[in-house]
Formats: C-alpha cells, sequence, structure tokens
C-alpha cells in the first residue's frame, strides 16, 4: 500500500535542518502543489513550523513513521523549483542554509494581496518607438546585441558624460531589458541603492510599458513587496527591477543584469552572505540567459572572468574619455593645502557656466580632532574612539559612542587644546563658501541628501556616493582628499578609490574640466588614461602570489577556539597549500572568539564549501546536545570583502 509524501524544507535558522524531511500528506488536504507554504510539526521541539513543500512522492513503505503535514497555509506556488535549485546551488556554494537565501527572497504572506490577486496579467510589448530607441542605444556598443540574442556573458563599459541625448548607464540597461522583453522573456535589473534604482526606473519609462516594471525595493511596504512578488511568479513576462535580492526574482529570466558590481552595497550582511554578482553567476549558468556586469569601472572580480574567457568584453563603439588633470600632493603649494591652484582656476571659471562638483571622503564638519600641540590623534577616554566637530568651536563629540568631551585632555602631553584636523563636507562648504562670495552653496551627503540639481551656477559639495545629478551635467568635477580615502586599510581600496572617482567623474559635461587633488601612481594614471581595465589586471597580478581574492578564494572561519580547531582540522584531508591556513588568531575585542583564514583555488571550493558546512553542523548538533557547553557556535564565510582581511 502506498501513500503520498511531501519533502519539504523547513524555515529554520539551525544549519543541521537544512535539509529536505519526508512528511505524509493527509487525504482530507486534497492536492497539495509544489511549492505552497505548509505548517509542519518539528518533533524535536514539539511545535509547528512554517516550510516549503519542494517535491511530492509516492512511498511504497507506507509502515515508515511520518508526521503529516498539518496544514497548507496558501495554495500559491511561492517557491518554483527553479527558484529552489538556485537558493540550493548559492547555499552550497557559500557554505550556508537555502533556508537563509529563501527568507531574503520571499515576502511574508499578506492574505488581503494574495486574495486579491488574479493571475491574469497580459503580455507587455514595447512600442516601436520604444524598440527604435533601445535599437539606437545598443547600436552604441560593439556586440552587445549578439551578447543578449546568444544568451551570453559580458563585462560592459559604461559610457561617461552627462547631456542631452547621450547615452547613459540606465539607457544600456533600460534598452537590454526592452529587447529581452520583445522576444518574450522577463529581465533582472540589479542596482545598489535607491538612488540608482530610481534612476533606473524613471529611463525605463521610455524603453518598456508600464504594466511590465515589477519593482523589487526594500522601501516598499509588506502588501506592496508580496504583491510584486506574486506578479513574478505570473508567465507574463515583465523587467523585475530593484537591489540585490531582485537577482533570486521567480521569473524566467532571459537577462541577469547587474549595475555597479563594485558596489558593498551588492554585498549581502546576512548569512550566508551571497554576493549578487555570484548569484547572478550561478543564476545565469542555470537558466542560461544573458548576463550583463554594468559599470564605468572594471572590479578585478569581473576582470579575472574576462580573462578566462567567461565574460566578453564589451565597449562602446565610439569612446569618448573625460578630460582628467592630475595635481600630486608634491605640486600642491603647502602640505596642508587641499585644492591645486589649477582645480580652483577651474572651478571659478566654470561655475560662471553651470553646477561645479568637489567630492570630498567624509560628511560633516570635521570629522576628526588632533591635540593642538603634540598632534596625536583626539581619542574618546572612556571608549578610545576618535572625537570630531559638528562645527566650529563645538563641543568635541566620539564618533563611537556619541559623548561629549568638554573636559578632555591629550594623553600624551596633558594639553587641553584641540585642532581641526580634517575637513568633512560641511567644514569644505564653508570654507569654499568664503572663496566663491556670492556663489550658491549645495552640501550633499546622508544628512543632507539632494537628489537632482539645476544648471544655475552652484557649488555642490558631495560625499563619495552621495553626488547628486546635474541637468546637463557638471561643468567642472574636482576630486579632493583621494590620497586620505587611500590610505584606509583595505585590500580594495584603490579599487573603490577608481570607482568612485570614476563615477563621479561620469556626471560631468563632455569636455568639462576633471581634477583629481594630491593623488599620484597607478590609480591615478588609470583614472586619467581611463583605463580600468589596465588597473584591474594589474590588481589581479599583485594578489596573485599572496594567493589573495580575487585570485583565490577566501573562507572567514570564526568561534571558539577548540571548534575552530576542529573545522580547521577537518580540512586537513584535502590537497590545500601548506600556506592555505592563516590563523586562528584573537578577535579585536573578543576575549572569548578566535579567527582563521583558509585560502584556496576556485577548483577546491565545492569540496572545501562542503567541509566546513559540516563542520558547522557538527558543532551545531554538539551545542544543542550539551546545552551550552559550547555557548557560540562555529561561523564560516567565503568570499569575504572584509577590509581586515
Amino acid at each position: 500500500m502506498s501513500r503520498r509524501i511531501a519533502r519539504v524544507l523547513l524555515e529554520s535558522p539551525l544549519p543541521q535542518l537544512d535539509r529536505l524531511f519526508d512528511y505524509a500528506l493527509p487525504e482530507e488536504l486534497g492536492e497539495v502543489p509544489r511549492g505552497v507554504r505548509v505548517r509542519v510539526p518539528l518533533r524535536t521541539a514539539g511545535r509547528l513550523v512554517d516550510a516549503y513543500v519542494v517535491e511530492i512522492a509516492e512511498e511504497d513503505d507506507a509502515e515508515r513513521p511520518l508526521s503529516s503535514v498539518e496544514t497548507v497555509v496558501s495554495t500559491v506556488p511561492v517557491l518554483p523549483d527553479a527558484l529552489y535549485r538556485l537558493a540550493r546551488r548559492a547555499a552550497e556554494r557559500a557554505a550556508g542554509s537555502a533556508s537563509d537565501i529563501l527568507r531574503l527572497v520571499i515576502p511574508k504572506r499578506q492574505v488581503r494581496v494574495e486574495k486579491a490577486w488574479k493571475a491574469d496579467a497580459a503580455t507587455p510589448v514595447p512600442t516601436p518607438e520604444m524598440l527604435t530607441r533601445s535599437e539606437r542605444v545598443l547600436g552604441e556598443y560593439t556586440r552587445l546585441n549578439e551578447i543578449l540574442d546568444g544568451s551570453g556573458r559580458a563585462a560592459v563599459e559604461a559610457i561617461p558624460g552627462m547631456s542631452e541625448g547621450r547615452v547613459r548607464w540606465s539607457d544600456v540597461l533600460a534598452a537590454s531589458a526592452a529587447q529581452v522583453l520583445h522576444s518574450g522573456a522577463s529581465g533582472i535589473l540589479v542596482v545598489p541603492d535607491h538612488r540608482d534604482l530610481d534612476r533606473l526606473l524613471a529611463t525605463l519609462a521610455e524603453f518598456v510599458p508600464d504594466e511590465a516594471i515589477v519593482r523589487f525595493d526594500s522601501r516598499q511596504t509588506n502588501p506592496d513587496r508580496y504583491r510584486a512578488f506574486l506578479r513574478s511568479l505570473e508567465d507574463a513576462p515583465c523587467i523585475v527591477v530593484g537591489n540585490r535580492s531582485a537577482v533570486y526574482a521567480p521569473v524566467r529570466a532571459g537577462l541577469i543584469a547587474i549595475w555597479d558590481d563594485g558596489d558593498p552595497l551588492l554585498g549581502e550582511p546576512l548569512a550566508p552572505y551571497v554576493h549578487a554578482r555570484d548569484a547572478a553567476l550561478l543564476r545565469q549558468e542555470q537558466e542560461d540567459s544573458a548576463l550583463l556586469l554594468v559599470g564605468h569601472t572594471r572590479t578585478t572580480d569581473a576582470e579575472r572572468l574576462v580573462a578566462h574567457g567567461w565574460l566578453d568584453d564589451v565597449r562602446a563603439a565610439r569612446r569618448v574619455l573625460p578630460k582628467v588633470l592630475l595635481s600630486t600632493q608634491q605640486e600642491l603649494e603647502q602640505p596642508t593645502q587641499r585644492v591645486h591652484s589649477s582645480a580652483f582656476a577651474a572651478a571659478r571659471r566654470a561655475v560662471e557656466e553651470g553646477p561645479v562638483l568637489v567630492q570630498v571622503a567624509r560628511p560633516g564638519f570635521s570629522p576628526t580632532l588632533v591635540c593642538a600641540d603634540c598632534r596625536a590623534p583626539a581619542r574618546c577616554l572612556p571608549c578610545g574612539g576618535p572625537l570630531g566637530a559638528r562645527h566650529r568651536g563645538a563641543v568635541p563629540i566620539c564618533g563611537w559612542c556619541g559623548r561629549s568631551a568638554r573636559a578632555w585632555h591629550c594623553p600624551s602631553c596633558s594639553s587641553a587644546q584641540l585642532r581641526l584636523a580634517a575637513s568633512g563636507s560641511e567644514r569644505t562648504a564653508d570654507e569654499l563658501g568664503r572663496a566663491f562670495p556670492g556663489v550658491r552653496v549645495i552640501i550633499a551627503d546622508g544628512t543632507h541628501p539632494v537628489e537632482s540639481v539645476s544648471d544655475k551656477p552652484a557649488l555642490v559639495i558631495a560625499t563619495r556616493g552621495a553626488e547628486p545629478l546635474a541637468e546637463n551635467g557638471y561643468s567642472a568635477v574636482i576630486l579632493l582628499d583621494g590620497s586620505r580615502m587611500l590610505q584606509a586599510p583595505d585590500l580594495r581600496i584603490g579599487e573603490s578609490c577608481l570607482r568612485w572617482w570614476s563615477n563621479a567623474a561620469a556626471l560631468a559635461a563632455p569636455g568639462a574640466p576633471i581634477h583629481l587633488v594630491g593623488v599620484e601612481g597607478r590609480v591615478g594614471r588609470a583614472l586619467a588614461t581611463w583605463n580600468h581595465s589596465g588597473f584591474a589586471r594589474d590588481e589581479l597580478s599583485d594578489r596573485a602570489p599572496l594567493h589573495l581574492p580575487p585570485v583565490n578564494r577566501v573562507a572567514l572561519v570564526e568561534g571558539l577556539p577548540a571548534s575552530v580547531e576542529r573545522g580547521l582540522a577537518s580540512l586537513r584531508e584535502i590537497p590545500l597549500p601548506p600556506d592555505a591556513v592563516l590563523g586562528p588568531v584573537p578577535i579585536d575585542g573578543d576575549d572569548e572568539r578566535v579567527r582563521a583564514l583558509v585560502r584556496f583555488e576556485y577548483g577546491a571550493g565545492s569540496v572545501v564549501a562542503t567541509t566546513l558546512r559540516a563542520a558547522v553542523v557538527a558543532e551545531a548538533v554538539k551545542r544543542r546536545r550539551g546545552r551550552g557547553q559550547v555557548r557560540i557556535p562555529l561561523s564560516v564565510r567565503l568570499d569575504i570583502l572584509d577590509p581586515e582581511l
């Protein structure tokens, strides 16, 4: 005698439960489709938990003791098979749990939205005018049409510059989406933040019908998120636009495009920490869709794939390079000078014609203070954090704990006097406002968000990444604090600075001067020559002898010393290089835990991830059986972007 069973994936953060469990399906539940939400009993805890039905099967052994599915929560199949397979592959590559990925993708059920939903959307078709516009944009690039038609993969260099009729990065993504939609498939467009999302949505309105656009946005209300998710489940093609989790949208994708894949916002901060680019690569391979990594710069990750022939290098047929001028630190008249005389003169001329963009490193008035006598960095006495000033003459405030330092004294020389050591956006605006009397000064940073500015003369002081758009581009761009940015203890700081500067330079009007102040060397030359792929190749060659990412993959293993040692011991049967493991070493600020790094080649990725995942599960089971004897579980994170690396 046979019976129906359901193999379900439990919604649980426990790593030992990240597998399929068999449950009997009672006859009274009727037909239960794959992918629906159900509630099942969890024997070990004596409670009901939510789960997804992944498989339905017939079992001959009806005598095997099985718990039964308690109830079907909803008849909507929110977990299609393709989405489950993608989540499972991404989790296995990252030594994580598929349920953790699905928790980021599938919104909580909204009963009213679900009841009102009707899966009867008509197939949207771009108008002839929209198709003509998209063909014009795609015609600016060599072989981009072939990539889209042949489900190819490419790293696409966006054309810098802002002016009427100029092709922008959002035009490239929108035109590609229009072509895919015209072929009857869906497209997924992934951008780092809400500013990019709003700009792309405004551009898409010119290329595809409004009813074809589906927005995946963390700013949406829960009903709106669920409504968008249900629309992506329909057979009618659509264009999904959103942040990093949009890469998992359950559509039949003919295109996956990512803008600015070097932006850290595309790295998932929650376990299993899968970067949107890695998820897109897995999905492209699984679904045979087209894949585009579009950016003004080229990340080392993308350049490695280009070097291996996995990505094609696609550039504009007519490259119009920005006019970048370098001034080294030695050319500055004074050591404390921030603006070179040539850049200052260019800004004075340009501000008569339109807005001038000045990019600075940090927000605020003075993010750091030093002792006026010995120049030692001013630190908060209770916590050791850096002291800063919100305005001239303000009481110093700690950047970590927020305490005021009214009675501060220097622990080195006992002086009670402070001086400003760095200029933030507000102090720069104050200084330039006095140097440019009568000129409007606009501050754009996290505290003062500005989306766009007019073409009227103005000085726009913006932190990196917060630069507003100018209608027809900036008449000049001044990039300050470059040498300070490059001093950050980050493996990828050269890439990051080049990306920040290039994105700001791309906002300039055609022919407008772009001044990079106080920077020389390889990064400065790469910006001046607009040779981002060459810079990425040089970075890769420098990292190769050290086996640093992305030349090799890296796993970060953290936990109690005994747990980490057991996890590392499990890797000894794998043929890794002798110097593959670095550490373990104590974690700063943590008296109990340690961390270690494991470097390995891509070919060993599967076995390393599987082995470390097994160690995580073993430690989790041991903690549960020991009822607290192992208080801190072992954690593993692959392909880290941590600056501490």
